[in-house]
Parts: structure tokens; sequence; C-alpha cells
């Protein structure tokens, strides 16, 4: 298995809307620092999984649509409890829709996972198989 991983960060905000969270129920802060793995079974003919150059500015259009704004407030997250795990499987599910856009041959991406670290204690991670 090929795996390829590169990384950023994203600054967001939201409230965990329920007593369950504490005081994380109240609008906060975090910094994610993502980890983008993609692996693959074989490589393409240019003897990569996907050029770092793709994925890192997939990636990039991805965390735009997230960085420096509160997650309470996008549509699409409308009653929803927008935690570090649910976010993951956001971003991968991000990744998937931008790759598919661009016709990459997702045949033969075999995983995408991301991993969202909040700080030095703490993160959370989803693997989307394709």
């Amino acid at each position: 298995m090929y795996e390829l991983k590169i990384k950023d960060y994203c600054f967001i905000a939201h409230s965990l809307k329920d007593e369950f969270f504490g005081p994380a129920k109240n609008l906060h802060g975090v910094t994610y620092i993502i980890e983008l793995t993609i692996s693959s079974l074989s490589l393409i003919e240019k003897n990569v999984i996907i050029d770092i150059g793709l994925i890192t500015k997939i990636l990039k259009q991805v965390i735009e649509k997230y960085n420096y704004k509160n997650l309470d407030d996008i549509d699409k997250f409308d009653g929803q409890i927008t935690t570090t795990e649910f976010m993951a499987k956001q971003f991968a599910d991000d990744i998937y829709y931008e790759l598919d856009n661009i016709d990459y041959p997702l045949n033969k991406i075999h995983s995408i996972k991301i991993n969202l670290k909040e700080n030095h204690v703490a993160s959370a991670s989803y693997l989307k198989k394709i």
C-alpha cells in the first residue's frame, strides 16, 4: 500500500450545542492541524499516487470553505453538531468531491484519510474507503 501525506491548517469557530459537551457548548475557536493521507494499491504511470502540488491545491480549496468561519453560520451544517469527528468526515467527503470534479481516476485511490488535530492532546480522524 502506498501513502502520500500532506499537512495544512484551518481556523474555525463553532459551538457544540448540547449539554453533553460541557463548556464546549459555547462558541469557541479551534485551529485544526489537518493531515490528509491518500493511499493506493498502485501508482499511476508517473510513479506517484497523485501529484503533491495538485492534492495540496485541492486541500487548500476545501480549507477555504471553512477557514476563519463560524461553522454555526454555514447552512449545510444547520442542525448538526460539528464535532471534530464530524468535520474529519466532512473534509474527506469534500476532498473526494473535488477529485471527482477534476475527473481524477478515483479507481486508483484506495482511501482518503483526514486526521484533525485540535491541540497537542486531542485529534480525530475519518477514513473514507473508495
